[in-house]
C-alpha cells in the first residue's frame, strides 16, 4: 500500500459511520519563468493535501487539510459531514445518488521516474537551450518551464480504494524581436526528457521574426484561416465547456441538446476523450474514483455523447462516463480532460495554406470567452503570431484579430485537417496541478467571422 493510499484509508477511519470519500493527493512541481533571455522566478512544491466528502441525504459537504495527524483529519472529517448535514436541514432531500461502487480501473504509461526526479538542472539546461537560440535569432524569450509528479488515492465508504501516479512537462516561448512583434510556440509531455527546449524557441522566434516590421490591419469580415495546434486545443476547450458537459446538456444548457444522433460538424470530424490514447497525459481514474476509458463524442461529422460525472449522470438517468472534476460533481459539471482530434490528409501548416487566395494564419486564441453556451458561441483574440495568407503562402503580419463564431459552426465549415495531431496544454497551473491537454492538429475552416482588429500591447 503506497503513502496516499495508506493515509486515504486512515482519513477514511476517522469519518467515523456514515458515506464519505477521501481524496490524498501529493504534489511535487518545480517551475522556473524566464524573461528577457534571463530566468526570473523558480518555484518549487512538494504539498500533500487531504479532502473529505461527506454524503447525507443526497448533499456532499467538502473539506480539506494539509495536516496529517490523526485530531487534523478528524477535524476534517467533521467538518465535512456538518457542512452536508447543514445542506440537508436546509435545502431537504438531494440529488447526489452516493459514490462510486469499486470497479477495475486500467494502468497506463503516463509516469516517467526520470522526470518524477525532478532535477532542477535540467530544466536549467533547457532554459539555456531557449536562451541561446533566441539569441541567434536576434530576439528575446520569455515564458515557463515546468514539470512534476502528483500522485492520487481515493477511498471510499463504498469499498473503492484506487491510486495514480502521473508525471507531466510543459514549456512555452514567447520569443520577442526588437520591434516588439512575438511569436508563441510550446510543447507538452509525459517525460521532461522529451521536451525540445531549443526546437520551441526556434519556432517561436521564427514567428517573430517573419516578415517586415510594419503590421497590417484587416477589415471585419469572414476569412478563411489556418489554426495552429494551440489555437485548436482553445477551439475544443469551448466545446468541452459548452458541447459536452453533461450537467449543462441535461439541464438543457448545452449545445448539443436535441442534436445528439444529429450531423453537427464536418464528416471530417472524429473527435472522442481518450485517456489513454498515444502522446495525450492520461490517467487511470476521476476524481470520483470512476475508471476511465475512451468515450466518442463527435464521429464522422454526428455527436454521439456527452460526459458524466455521478451526479449529471443520475440527473440524466444514466451512469458516470468518469469525468468528474470533483469528488461529489463540480459545480460546474463535467468535462473531457483528453481531447482527442483525429488528423487528416494535410502535410503541415504549409500546404493546409497553398488553397488559400486570401485568409488568415492564426497560431493561438487567447481571453477567450463563450457568449451564448447554447450555440457554442465564443469570442477571442489571436495572438503571437497572425499572420495574412495570400495565394498559398503566409506573407505579412497582422493586428490581432478578435474571432466571434460558434465553436460547432466552425467544424462545420472545417476544410482539411493536418495529418500529425500534437498534445498542446496551457500550461498555466494555478491552485492543485491537474495538467490536461488535447491532441489535435492544425486546420484549415472556411468562412471564419471576425469582428475587428484588436490592437493589444
Amino acid at each position: 500500500m503506497s503513502e496516499a493510499s495508506d493515509l486515504a484509508e486512515r482519513t477514511l477511519a476517522a469519518a467515523g459511520p456514515g458515506e464519505a470519500m477521501v481524496s490524498v493527493t501529493r504534489e511535487r512541481s518545480l517551475m522556473m519563468r524566464f524573461s528577457r533571455s534571463s530566468p526570473t522566478q523558480a518555484t518549487s512544491v512538494d504539498d500533500l493535501t487531504v479532502e473529505v466528502a461527506a454524503l447525507r441525504e443526497g448533499h456532499v459537504g467538502r473539506a480539506a487539510s494539509n495536516a496529517t495527524d490523526s485530531e487534523a483529519l478528524q477535524r476534517c472529517a467533521r467538518t465535512a459531514v456538518r457542512l452536508a448535514e447543514a445542506a440537508a436541514g436546509i435545502a431537504g432531500a438531494g440529488d447526489y445518488p452516493g459514490f462510486a461502487l469499486p470497479a477495475p480501473v486500467r494502468g497506463h504509461e503516463g509516469h516517467d521516474p526520470d522526470t518524477a526526479a525532478l532535477d532542477p538542472e535540467h530544466g536549467g539546461k533547457a532554459l539555456g537551450r531557449a536562451f541561446a537560440v533566441a539569441r541567434e535569432s536576434h530576439s528575446e524569450a520569455s515564458g515557463m518551464w515546468t514539470a512534476a509528479e502528483v500522485q492520487s488515492a481515493i477511498a471510499s465508504s463504498s469499498g473503492l480504494s484506487v491510486t495514480d501516479r502521473v508525471t507531466d512537462a510543459f514549456v512555452k516561448v514567447v520569443a520577442f524581436e526588437p520591434g516588439g512583434r512575438s511569436g508563441y510556440a510550446s510543447q507538452t509531455a509525459v517525460a521532461a526528457g522529451s521536451l525540445d527546449t531549443g526546437e520551441v524557441a526556434r519556432r517561436a522566434a521564427e514567428k517573430a521574426t517573419r516578415g517586415a516590421h510594419e503590421t497590417e490591419s484587416l477589415p471585419a469580415g469572414a476569412y478563411t484561416v489556418v489554426m495552429e495546434p494551440p489555437a485548436v486545443h482553445e477551439l475544443l476547450g469551448v466545446l468541452a465547456s459548452t458541447a459536452f458537459n453533461g450537467l449543462a446538456h441535461t439541464e438543457l444548457r448545452g449545445a448539443l441538446v436535441d442534436r445528439l444522433g444529429s450531423r453537427v460538424t464536418s464528416p471530417a470530424v472524429n473527435l472522442s476523450d481518450s485517456p489513454r490514447y498515444a502522446g495525450t497525459l492520461p490517467r487511470s481514474f476521476d476524481a470520483e474514483g470512476v475508471p476511465k476509458a475512451p468515450l466518442p463524442l463527435i464521429q464522422d461529422g454526428v455527436a454521439h455523447r456527452v460526459v458524466h460525472d455521478t451526479r449529471s449522470a443520475a440527473l440524466a438517468g444514466t451512469t458516470s462516463t468518469g469525468h468528474a472534476l470533483a469528488a461529489g460533481g463540480d459545480s460546474d459539471g463535467p468535462m473531457p480532460t483528453n481531447l482527442v482530434l483525429i488528423g487528416g490528409g494535410a502535410t503541415d501548416e504549409q500546404e493546409l495554406c497553398e488553397p488559400i487566395e486570401r485568409g488568415i494564419y492564426v497560431t493561438r486564441l487567447w481571453y477567450t470567452n463563450v457568449v451564448r453556451p447554447r450555440e457554442a458561441l465564443f469570442t477571442a483574440v489571436t495572438r503571437d503570431g497572425t499572420f495574412l495568407i495570400e495565394d498559398g503562402f503566409v506573407t505579412r503580419r497582422l493586428d490581432d484579430m478578435r474571432v466571434t463564431d460558434s465553436a460547432l459552426g466552425m467544424l462545420g465549415r472545417l476544410e482539411a485537417l493536418g495529418q500529425r495531431p500534437v498534445l498542446v496544454s496551457d500550461g498555466e497551473l494555478y491552485g492543485r496541478r491537474f495538467a490536461t491537454g488535447s491532441v489535435c492538429p492544425p486546420i484549415r475552416i472556411g468562412a471564419v467571422s471576425f469582428t475587428g482588429s484588436a490592437a493589444l500591447p
